[in-house]
């Protein structure tokens, strides 16, 4: 059965009721679940949200339910797919669009190991043609928008030539949106944290895609942290995804409505308390539905996500601290989020008053 927000809404691609891609956060396996969406929407409301990567297989021979289920709140949403068979991917295309997704990413950048002994990921690239062919089937089968997440090269090949020739075959296959992760993937000798790191970043490379295709969508994606150099990419692009700074400094995100979309919703930025106390009715009722009892749905599934809130302000240790305490944690009572700003607010009053 599709999510009910395919049931309530006609989901239209690129309908003018959905904001630009100006904003947007990356694909993180492990890290951008449901849950972790659900967070940065109270943040935010129009930056784009990603799932995790999805395999083909997953949805083919798993539980559907289990890896497409998400809340309405989190619109707009796109669903990751990681695959290589045309008529797979068509048929979890379909999938998504049919649960309510906004969106249909192929996942062309993943370097790690697993993922290329299912032969996608990162080394797509090598194969522009497959890609091509998987990107017409998922658009035949959808009326959403099919993109593409990928690197500008692979092991030893630096030419921008490389990144250049896949954009420009895949887009003749129809695709409108690249995201452009902006370094190379190295498929053997480094592990994916290292994929992250040490191949170096080449903006100007993403820069140039927009200047070979202005008629394309082009996002830029790899190593970005601050507003400033999120506007001056806007400069170059048509859109930022932001990954780990997103996910460590979730609050970094509570300017992006105002200063890129140029709307508020409610007329002013969240607070982080406010944040907190809008997470508190889904955390109870994810709990009611998927607790069974401390067996099920844990309250630390949800919280995690949510420790990176205070970053960079006093108060910040005592709230991951708290947040932290395993034997709270169990017993699945979401005060323990109240506890924490609570504590968070003693420590800042503190230090107030050692400076006065």
């Amino acid at each position: 059965m599709a999510n009910k927000a395919a049931e309530s809404r006609v989901n239209a691609g690129n309908s003018p009721s959905l904001p630009p891609r100006t904003l947007s956060v990356a694909p993180m396996m492990d890290w951008t679940d449901r849950h972790c969406r659900v967070f940065h929407r109270q943040i935010t409301r129009h930056t784009w949200l990603y799932t995790e990567m999805v395999t083909t297989g997953a949805l083919l021979h798993g539980d559907v339910p289990r890896h497409l289920d998400f809340d309405e709140q989190e619109h707009p949403v796109a669903l990751q797919l990681g695959g290589s068979e045309p008529a797979d991917l068509a048929h979890s295309a379909r999938l998504g669009e049919q649960w309510g997704y906004d969106e249909i990413n192929l996942n062309c950048g993943c370097p790690s190991e697993r993922v290329q002994k299912g032969a996608f990921g990162a080394c797509l690239m090598g194969e522009p043609a497959l890609v091509a062919d998987c990107v017409k089937a998922m658009r035949d089968a959808v009326s959403i928008d099919v993109t593409v997440k990928h690197r500008i090269g692979i092991d030893d090949v630096q030419s921008y030539d490389f990144v250049r020739d896949f954009v420009g075959q895949i887009a003749e296959a129809g695709c409108k949106t690249f995201i452009v992760h902006a370094r190379n993937a190295i498929l053997k000798g480094l592990s994916p944290k290292e994929n992250r790191e040490i191949p170096p970043l080449k903006y100007h490379y993403a820069y140039q895609l927009k200047q070979d295709f202005p008629d394309l969508e082009i996002l830029i994606n790899g190593g970005i942290k601050t507003l400033p150099e999120i506007d001056e990419h806007l400069r170059h692009v048509d859109g930022v995804m932001l990954g780990r700074e997103a996910y460590h400094n979730p609050y970094l995100m509570a300017s992006f409505d105002a200063r890129y979309y140029g709307e508020l919703p409610g007329g002013r930025q969240p607070s982080r308390a406010e944040v907190i106390a809008a997470m508190l009715p889904y955390i109870k009722r994810q709990l009611e539905l998927h607790g069974d009892n401390g067996r099920g749905l844990r309250l630390n599934s949800i919280t995690r996500h949510m420790l990176g809130l205070l970053t960079g302000m006093p108060g910040a240790r005592a709230f991951r601290q708290t947040l932290s305490d395993s034997k709270r944690l169990a017993l699945g009572d979401p005060a323990l989020l109240l506890e924490a700003l609570q504590r968070t607010q003693a420590a800042q009053a503190a230090q107030i008053g050692s400076m006065a």
